[in-house]
């Protein structure tokens, strides 16, 4: 008797699916939820008289799966909860699920900590991604799925930067773009992992930390059919993204400023930073549905965490470090200031051999600067002949002009329409190998020749600089220096204007440039004042063949004592 009606509500159930659709299906506005599918088919896996999962239709007859992993599924019931059950999608209507996530609360207190997406390649597709994220600041958002499009859309944003995906406040995930199928050891991954810092409590990411597993040879993963790289706890990559000044807000939620990123083959291992999880497993009868069903047996994941992050990533044996500045701070991406590598001054585009070879670089307006041996420990300094913070041991690096910002970088190169076809660049050079740059090359008219080299020991001028060894740094200390660096380029800029005023260049043509009023005015306008004088009084001194005033105003200007000049 108890069947029979338990049958009953179910037809009945069905009968109502079919006849309301789901509401928020093909309109104009965000699907944010998987919506309820329709012709319900009620499931009992394990044949214990109960519903345990339930089969459905979406998206014009795409299959979707909701399985019950806590035991809680009611009869009758359109969808599992969000709390330990597990949706699977069958997006290209095989008969096989290729979207897979699945939800799981660690604490034991009733609210999902983790979400885990499975996304398979599927038709013209080839994407894939293995994706966890851990509610570290327990705000419940986790990663985003386009529904409509049945897309796992991790960089999908609302305005410049407010990204759906939990990358805001103290947040972390795990991911690789690997099958599940192709790795040995699902404890690992690659991005392993990714951390947000939110050292005021704004609710946004001050500071970001990446770890990147290097991929080694395992003979043994071939033997037993896998690819012969495989992650097994060594860590390759360690950067930091900082908002130096700490200007994000609504509207402007990342804004890093400088990225610092240490690299080796075998920088350290971490197979000791253990964390267990839990309500990963549900019935066993359901693993059939499954591509590979090896993640549900799992019951720990490996990766340094917040607390591990700093101490780990400075015990590193790395073999080089690069360093880049967002000079036109237009960076709005998650992660970081994207890298430029030490490539082509001026080339341009998607792996063509320049400095944004990476394609998520920003075309123009970063400076980059490598040390390709780590003789400098990944540490900076503050250069005398700018007032900038600078890469200590690299031995190179170039700075792209977009001095207004023109060509605008969002979280995408092509945010704003072209690329530029020409551009000024600034190249330095350590060419006594002590650590500091000594040589500046200019090519302010975008012919891709230097038409300028600038030598500070010709100047007679000493190179060294204080180093700031950044492991014992907090992010209060770098917020601190930036706001040391934009006042003392700000006093110089007033300083050169009084040097301005007693040669008689005009400065009401740079009135603007004068009016800065945050610290990245004050950083960016400053040292474009102080260029603009320089060189308007370098023309000066040019016109009237003063060779001693043209090398006194050299060494005043790159040497940051425009006193000199008074």
């Amino acid at each position: 008797m108890k069947r029979s009606i338990m049958t009953i509500v179910f037809a009945l159930t069905a009968i109502l699916s079919y006849g309301q659709p789901y509401w928020n299906q093909n309109l104009k506005i965000q699907p944010l939820r998987p919506p309820v599918g329709e012709n319900p088919e009620f499931m009992d896996l394990n044949k214990d008289g109960r519903q345990d999962a339930v089969k459905s239709y979406i998206a014009g007859g795409v299959p979707i799966l909701w399985l019950d992993d806590d035991g809680n599924m009611k009869e009758g019931d359109l969808e599992g909860d969000t709390v330990n059950d597990c949706l699977l999608v069958d997006r290209d209507k095989d008969g096989k699920y290729d979207l897979v996530v699945k939800f799981a609360d660690l604490t034991g207190n009733g609210v999902a900590d983790m979400q885990l997406i499975m996304d398979y390649p599927v038709g013209k597709r080839t994407t894939k991604n293995h994706m966890f994220v851990l509610d570290d600041d327990k705000d419940r958002v986790f990663n985003y799925i386009d529904w409509s499009k049945l897309d796992v859309l991790c960089w999908e944003k609302n305005g410049i930067s407010d990204f759906y995906t939990d990358y805001s406040g103290n947040s972390i995930f795990l991911k690789t773009h690997r099958l599940s199928t192709e790795m040995t050891d699902l404890r690992y991954n690659w991005e392993n992992p990714f951390l947000f810092y939110d050292y005021d409590g704004d609710g946004l990411s001050e500071m970001a930390v990446r770890f990147c597993d290097t991929a080694i040879a395992d003979p043994e993963a071939e033997k037993q059919g896998f690819p012969k790289t495989q992650y097994l706890g060594w860590m390759g990559w360690f950067s930091m993204g900082i908002d130096m000044d700490n200007d994000n807000a609504a509207g402007n939620d990342f804004d890093f400023d400088m990225t610092l990123h240490y690299s080796a083959h075998k920088g350290f291992n971490y197979s000791e930073c253990v964390h267990p999880i839990r309500n990963m497993r549900g019935l066993p009868e359901a693993d059939v549905f499954f591509p590979d069903a090896r993640f549900r047996l799992l019951t720990e994941l490996i990766y340094p965490d917040r607390k591990q992050a700093f101490e780990k990533g400075f015990s590193g044996k790395w073999e080089s470090a690069r360093f880049t500045w967002d000079e036109d701070d237009d960076c709005g991406r998650w992660e970081r200031v994207e890298l430029y590598e030490n490539r082509d001054a001026f080339k341009i585009g998607t792996r063509n051999g320049g400095v944004d070879n990476h394609p998520q670089a920003d075309v123009s307006g970063d400076r980059g600067e490598w040390d390709e041996d780590f003789s400098g420990s990944g540490d900076i300094y503050v250069g005398a002949f700018d007032g900038r913070i600078h890469l200590y041991g690299a031995e190179r690096g170039v700075w792209r002009i977009d001095q207004n910002t023109n060509y605008y970088q969002g979280y995408n190169r092509s945010f704003q329409g072209t690329s530029p076809t020409a551009f000024a660049t600034v190249e330095y050079l350590d060419t006594d190998g002590n650590g500091f740059m000594d040589t500046l090359n200019y090519d302010l008219d975008g012919d891709k020749e230097y038409e300028c080299t600038i030598s500070l020991k010709d100047l007679g001028l000493d190179d060294r600089c204080k180093v700031l060894d950044v492991s014992g740094m907090k992010y209060k200390d770098y917020t601190k220096l930036f706001k040391q660096v934009a006042g003392d380029i700000w006093k110089r800029t007033k300083t050169a204007e009084k040097v301005a005023d007693k040669y008689g260049v005009p400065t009401l043509w740079y009135a603007k440039l004068l009016s800065a009023n945050t610290l990245r005015e004050r950083y960016h306008d400053g040292w474009w004042f102080q260029f603009y004088v320089y060189k308007d009084l370098e023309s000066s001194f040019l016109r009237k063949g003063d060779q001693a005033g043209l090398r006194r105003l050299a060494k005043a200007y790159y040497s940051g004592n425009w006193e000199e000049m008074l």
